[in-house]
Order: C-alpha cells, then structure tokens, then sequence
C-alpha cells in the first residue's frame, strides 16, 4: 500500500461502533473508499473480559457507570461476522459489495479469512 491508499479506522477489538460508522460514511462519501477490511486478532483483550464486570468494577472505581457497550467477545470469528453484518445493515455505508473480514492469530502469524454465508449477513 502506498500513502493514501488505505484508511486505517482503529478502536479496541475492532468494534463497528456508531463512530466507525460515521468515520467509514466520511470515508465513502469524501475520500472515495470503496473496499471495507475488518481485521481482529486472537488473544485480544475484550476477550478476556465480561461487560459486567468491567463496567461494575469502572463504577466502583469513579463512581460512573459507562453509558457505552463494550461489546466483549469470546470468539473473534463470530465478531468478525457480527461485525461484516452490521455494516451490511447501516444505510450510512453506501458501498458494501466488497466487505472482507480476517481473523489474525497472534501465535502463528496466520491470517484468516472470515467467509461469510447469505444467513450470516442477512
């Protein structure tokens, strides 16, 4: 890749959140990306721990109680198809002809595509 090819949007575990929507709706409209590539890793750190948990324990600590998910996850590859699904759903994204999603694993150095059924994105 060269300087201004790719639009990297990073955010812990790799979360389509409303504010990557609203980065890759920018992204489309103004800088002309076309192609999405959902990236996440194994042994990430929202997979080892629960929202509950977190939030309970950010409560304690500071006396607020977090208004965000944290969208945890136990397994990457079915965050990676949650993730392709909703932004196949969101009309903020205008094009979603070429959404990939891959899974990296951290121990081998392998990365996996993440191949997605009509019943998975629907």
């Amino acid at each position: 890749l060269q300087h201004g090819d790719a639009h990297i949007i990073r955010n812990a575990g790799g979360v389509i959140t409303d504010d990557v929507i609203r980065s890759l709706c920018l992204s489309q409209r103004f800088l002309g990306t076309r192609e999405i590539v959902l990236l996440h890793h194994t042994d990430c750190g929202l997979m080892k721990v629960t929202e509950d948990d977190f939030k309970a324990e950010l409560e304690a600590e500071i006396g607020i109680k977090p208004w965000w998910a944290l969208e945890s996850f136990a397994d990457p590859h079915a965050d990676v198809l949650q993730s392709m699904r909703r932004l196949r759903m969101t009309p903020f994204i205008p094009h979603k002809d070429h959404i990939r999603g891959f899974v990296y694993n951290v121990s081998s150095g392998l990365l996996e595509e993440v191949i997605a059924n009509n019943t998975d994105v629907a």
